[in-house]
């Protein structure tokens, strides 16, 4: 019986090692798939910076163009009004003509 027990304790020990090898091949597997997020992770991280970077200069330059934009339509404004008085202008001219050609009469 001694050496039915030793036999099975012997098998029970190889069966323990190969279950604790299969574990411990499974948990490096799964530390190397962790390994590959990481650094794909760390990819992720530096482009969402970058991403981030240009959104942030893109949303300056378009408050640029929004200010330039609001300059140029007061510009804009103001042409005109200077047009009005410019064709008022004209428009004085043309009196003054005939007042002048009747003041030569």
């Amino acid at each position: 019986m001694a050496s039915a027990s030793s036999s099975s304790a012997r098998h029970l020990f190889d069966d323990s090692k190969k279950r604790l090898c299969a574990r411990v091949g499974i948990n490096v597997n799964n530390l190397g798939s962790v390994a590959r997020q990481v650094v794909r992770s760390s990819k992720t991280n530096e482009i969402m910076h970058q991403t981030l970077k240009n959104f942030t200069q893109v949303d300056v330059v378009s408050d640029y163009s929004h200010q330039n934009l609001q300059k140029m339509s007061l510009i804009l404004q103001h042409v005109g009004y200077q047009y009005d008085v410019m064709e008022d202008s004209v428009n004085h001219l043309d009196y003054l003509k005939e007042q002048v050609t009747a003041m030569e009469r």
